[in-house]
């Protein structure tokens, strides 16, 4: 199952980068491959917040849209997305978000399985090199946000 793993080192608070982070509705604005997202649903819960979320991604002229349960912990700074219906087999998400120097580390973790070889055999080479971007995308976004540090 293929999965992707990176730690990032940025000039920015653990709690700037997990707002950013956690501000999905904004997504399609900056993050490759993503050209829409809906929040179908929010709700807080004891100093949590549960959104339920449809994504949809796009490369050439194939296009799919899956929903995910994602669950922002700010006490923690770490976001968890769950997998609930979509093209994929199996999809697990996480982010974190850690106190470094002058600054944070950005924790990144995904692992997923399109339910479709054929679909897996053509986007799944691309995912991976979406995933690379992604550290980056959300860097630049975070620059434009807060400034450079």
């Amino acid at each position: 199952m293929p999965k992707f793993e990176t730690t990032r080192r940025v000039r920015h608070s653990p709690d700037q980068m997990f707002a950013l982070v956690a501000d999905v509705e904004r997504y399609p604005e900056f993050l490759p491959l993503c050209e829409a997202l809906t929040v179908r649903s929010r709700r807080e819960r004891e100093g949590s917040t549960l959104l339920v979320a449809d994504m949809t991604v796009g490369y050439k002229a194939i296009r799919e849209t899956f929903v995910t349960q994602v669950l922002l912990k700010p006490d923690e700074r770490r976001i968890e997305v769950r997998y609930l219906e979509g093209p994929f087999r199996h999809l697990e998400n996480r982010w974190s978000f850690l106190p470094a120097p002058e600054g944070c580390d950005v924790v990144f973790y995904i692992e997923y399985e399109f339910r479709s070889r054929v679909l897996g055999a053509l986007m799944g080479s691309m995912f991976d090199r979406a995933f690379r971007m992604f550290s980056e995308a959300f860097e630049r976004r975070a620059e434009a946000i807060y400034g450079v540090a």
